[in-house]
């Protein structure tokens, strides 16, 4: 599936577990404290994007995907950064807060949403575009030369990427995680956004990397979808998307910073360019994002619920462990 071009196999995955460590960790530290999760996602991009466009000029990734990449997924961290910040008083002395708003509340689903769609075309521009393996230069990046290999999968996961939006449910449960002893983060959590389309985002994303950027999905695809699902399950559990936006804004920086580390050192690792795996990868996301639509309907007509307009999934025990921490 991968082939390493460092000599040491053993070293490949020493890195690849330190980029999974740091992620884990840098994201503990943005979501526990206010103050650095402002300086995070507010201040640093600021700093770096201007370092992007002048001193880093020729060398930071200029093309429209990762540009979109990194500035909406730092957008998604402002937002939820507000969501469980953002309160003030009125004059009657009574307290808002930016979450009781559902306006505030559609915000998550909906740069949730245009997140896939931004991989969703451009799976659909590399099946049309790289119809054989083609080398690409990357746009803005001094000597970064890769391949891409278009064909059926690429559409397949588009189609699969359809389907994991259109089963984002129970947006309007989104609330903000209690303070207690143990935790002091004020995660937003999210109760209706459960393991199993967690793990087919996982899939349909990890087969997105894989199609169109496959000398990095060794890190974009496989460490960074792991670092917030892991957290989602332990430390900060219900707040995946919170994580996972946190996690991919961090990558994205850097990648833009220091493009060579996965482009033209040592620690690149590049797809092997087997059609075969390509297809089942694919296959394998869109029939697991179809196994979790089925589901939703099924929910749906038992239910007889608007997965759109009310939480879906309140029968089920995991959801009930992550509306009990909230506020």
């Amino acid at each position: 599936m991968f082939t390493f071009h460092g000599t040491n196999t053993i070293l490949m995955w020493v890195v690849w577990i330190c980029v999974l460590a740091t992620l884990f960790v840098l994201n503990e530290v943005a979501r526990k404290s206010k103050e650095l999760g402002f300086v995070f996602f507010v201040i640093l991009p600021v700093v770096l994007s201007i370092l992007w466009f002048t001193v880093l000029k020729g060398r930071s990734y200029t093309d429209w995907f990762h540009l979109a990449k990194v500035y909406s997924s730092t957008a998604g961290c402002i937002g939820f950064w507000a969501i469980r910040f953002v309160e003030g008083k009125r004059k009657d002395g009574s307290v808002w807060r930016l979450r009781d708003y559902k306006l505030a509340l559609a915000f998550p689903p909906l740069i949730l949403a245009i997140n896939i769609l931004e991989a969703c075309a451009r799976d659909i521009e590399v099946g049309m575009v790289y119809p054989v393996l083609t080398r690409v230069q990357e746009e803005g990046a001094a000597h970064t030369v890769f391949q891409l290999m278009g064909g059926s999968w690429n559409f397949m996961n588009a189609a699969a990427g359809i389907l994991n939006i259109l089963t984002i449910t129970g947006w309007v449960g989104i609330c903000v995680r209690k303070k207690t002893t143990k935790d002091r983060s004020r995660d937003m959590v999210w109760p209706d956004m459960l393991w199993f389309w967690i793990i087919a985002y996982d899939l349909w994303n990890f087969a997105y990397t894989y199609n169109c950027l496959p000398h990095h999905a060794w890190y974009c695809g496989f460490a960074l979808l792991l670092a917030p699902t892991i957290c989602s399950f332990t430390v900060g559990k219900g707040a995946w998307l919170q994580h996972r936006a946190q996690t991919l804004a961090i990558w994205c920086m850097f990648a833009q910073t220091f493009p060579t580390f996965q482009d033209n050192s040592m620690f690149r690792v590049d797809s092997t360019y087997h059609p075969m795996i390509y297809a089942a990868v694919s296959f394998t996301a869109l029939i697991v994002n179809l196994a979790v639509f089925v589901y939703m309907l099924r929910k749906v007509r038992q239910t007889g619920k608007n997965p759109y307009k009310e939480e879906l999934y309140t029968d089920l025990k995991q959801y009930q462990e992550f509306k009990s921490l909230a506020e």
